[in-house]
């Protein structure tokens, strides 16, 4: 039997660049910071949970790796040790928390948060309905792209909620950090799907209008059109 997890109130906390971390996402993480290390052991002897917080570029100038302020709490599922002391572990994400204020720098940051809860924004039909267009849209984009098939591309299709298509779709299938940031910190399910889909939306027509301006030249002669 699965237990239920509590997000303590109290968490580590590492800070990334370039990452926007969602629940359902699977994080491979290679720790081999000292404080990291000290970190992931003390957690390793309790509940296995750590927050994964984007580091916030619009405020680096003005604090040290300041995180923004939406992220996401993950528990790990695999850890491997080597030999040098450094670690390889695979952290699963649970659920979105608000960072509310930083409890101490060292050995490590800890951070106060308050979980976060999803609301569907509309009716269950709805969502649905824009989680197969989403699925769609992607699709699309794979194809446009020249992406082959892949197995994570059959593993998201088994997924039918739509909020948690939309969050491991975007943290796996974007690019872009701080969209994904800003799809991290929209609660409402209906208006997340929407973002995404917009997105791709803009994406594919990019892709269209680009085949269309390359005509017939290749990738690599594309300036002699």
């Amino acid at each position: 039997m699965e237990m239920e997890i509590v997000v303590p109130n109290e968490l580590a906390v590492m800070t990334l660049p370039e990452v926007a971390f969602f629940p359902q996402a699977l994080l491979p993480l290679h720790i081999f910071e000292p404080r990291y290390c000290l970190m992931l052991k003390e957690i390793l002897a309790s509940h296995r949970l750590f927050a994964v917080a984007g580091l916030n570029a619009s405020e680096a100038s003005n604090a040290f790796e300041p995180a923004h302020r939406i992220a996401t709490v993950g528990i790990i599922r695999a850890c491997q040790k080597n030999e040098n002391g450094t670690s390889n572990l695979l952290l699963q994400g649970l659920a979105r928390i608000e960072v509310q204020s930083v409890v101490r720098e060292e050995p490590y940051r800890k951070i106060k948060v308050r979980a976060l809860t999803s609301r569907s924004g509309a009716p269950e039909e709805e969502n649905l309905r824009l989680r197969a267009s989403l699925a769609r849209l992607l699709s699309l984009k794979q194809r446009l792209s020249g992406d082959a098939s892949t197995d994570f591309s059959k593993f998201l299709k088994t997924i039918d909620d739509p909020e948690i298509f939309v969050d491991v779709a975007a943290f796996n299938l974007c690019d872009d950090a701080p969209f994904k940031q800003r799809l991290l910190e929209t609660l409402n399910v209906h208006e997340r799907l929407q973002l995404f889909a917009e997105r791709l939306r803009r994406e594919i027509g990019d892709i269209r209008l680009r085949r269309k301006l390359q005509g017939g030249l290749s990738d690599d002669a594309i300036s002699n059109n």
